[in-house]
């Protein structure tokens, strides 16, 4: 089942539930998507990884409001973004524990022989390909930072 199926049928399920947090959270998701896919100027749907990609943006879009909002005392408007954030998630795949991402990355450094932090562009670009979005590129970046040092 494509992600844009998914969307409408979780769009239905809350309309019905009146839940209206869910329902902005999925209208922002597929107005992505469309947007996503009209940009090309193909009808062709857009690969799962541009998907991932969307919603993850999505999420660190939400996560920084939420920030901005709790920074500024404003914890009611940060809830509807975290629960937001919540709905979205479960469209991503399952995220990687930062011990999981560090044991792949250490697999690529010792694959490639890459030293010092003049590769990390070139082991950053093999970690993101590999990986995926099972993890947030700030952490794959920090990872990656902490074992070339």
């Amino acid at each position: 089942m494509s992600l844009s199926t998914q969307i409408m049928d979780e769009m239905k399920t809350a309309m019905r539930a009146k839940d209206t947090v869910a329902l902005e959270a999925l209208r922002a998701i597929k107005s992505e998507l469309l947007l996503a896919q009209t940009s090309s100027g193909s009808k062709e749907e857009i690969s799962e990884a541009e998907e991932i990609k969307i919603l993850q943006k999505l999420v660190k879009m939400r996560k920084d409001s939420a920030g901005i909002f709790t920074a500024q005392n404003r914890p009611d408007l940060a809830e509807p973004e975290l629960a937001q954030i919540t709905v979205i998630e479960k469209f991503l795949p399952a995220q990687l524990s930062e011990e999981e991402v560090e044991a792949i990355i250490s697999k690529i450094i010792a694959e490639t022989g890459a030293s010092g932090i003049a590769s990390m562009g070139k082991v950053m670009g093999l970690a993101s390909t590999q990986i995926g979005g099972q993890a947030e590129g700030k952490t794959i970046s920090a990872i990656v930072k902490k074992l070339l040092v």
